[in-house]
């Protein structure tokens, strides 16, 4: 991989410029139902939500609750949904890839244009979601500026896993798999609509080690204003897996464009 993987990212920009508002406008509109919906209409039937913080337990308004986990959420939908349908599109459908190959930009530095793109892509959803919950006054943290880079980091994590089934995919009927047995699961065992405690023992122990529960970890406290617990570790699942999935996808594409 080099440097000219920055003019494929590039080209993707210039591109999604054309159609910028509506997307940002698809990319929210859902999380924002999933806030309004359960974070006023459960919230108010819920109330407070324990919360096991690094000070100890905390009781926070659902609201808040859900908006922390629900942030992270939608870095991980946008990330994927960017990696999986329109670098598809890209690689296999517009056969865009096999003309940007044609310049001397190698297989390596297009697929981590594609991954960079769709975490920015998440980042800039999140960006804009976590602006609206700061109209709505949910929180107001200092230390929100802090989870902005870990959001991006979010985003490249679950862009690097879903190029692994972009690499695999004959069609986009294959994502439904991915999502259906994947990311919705996921979302209900990772703390973002209730606390991980709730979980059995052993369905916690799969969950503490899954990347969405440690996003919804480094990010929930700094909506409370309060520095994660163990962020250290943390940090390094999602590490692990962007790396790690990183790794296997390039391999699978290379295979793919070998054929």
């Amino acid at each position: 991989m080099s440097l000219r993987f920055w003019p494929v990212f590039l080209r993707n920009l210039l591109v999604w410029r054309k159609l910028a508002i509506p997307s940002l406008v698809g990319n929210i509109a859902e999380p924002l139902m999933w806030l309004v919906a359960f974070g006023y209409g459960m919230g108010a039937l819920v109330g407070q939500v324990t919360v096991v913080g690094p000070t100890g337990s905390v009781q926070v308004p659902y609201i808040l609750f859900l908006a922390s986990g629900s942030i992270c959420m939608s870095a991980m939908q946008a990330a994927s949904f960017e990696a999986l349908y329109s670098a598809f599109s890209r690689m296999h459908v517009q056969k865009t890839w096999d003309g940007i190959m044609n310049a001397p930009v190698a297989l390596d530095d297009v697929v981590l244009a594609e991954m960079l793109w769709a975490a920015f892509k998440s980042l800039f959803t999140v960006t804009a979601i976590m602006g609206v919950m700061l109209a709505l006054g949910i929180s107001h943290s200092p230390k929100l500026f802090v989870a902005w880079p870990i959001l991006f980091g979010v985003g490249v994590t679950f862009s690097c896993i879903a190029l692994i089934f972009n690499a695999l995919a004959r069609g986009y009927d294959f994502f439904t798999y991915y999502f259906t047995l994947f990311l919705t699961p996921m979302m209900f065992l990772s703390g973002v609509f209730f606390p991980l405690e709730q979980l059995p023992v052993v369905v916690r122990v799969v969950a503490d080690w899954l990347p969405l529960s440690n996003a919804v970890a480094l990010i929930r406290p700094l909506f409370m204003d309060q520095w994660p617990a163990e962020a250290a570790r943390h940090l390094a699942v999602l590490a692990v897996y962007a790396v790690g999935s990183f790794w296997i996808a390039l391999a699978l594409t290379r295979k793919r464009f070998a054929k």
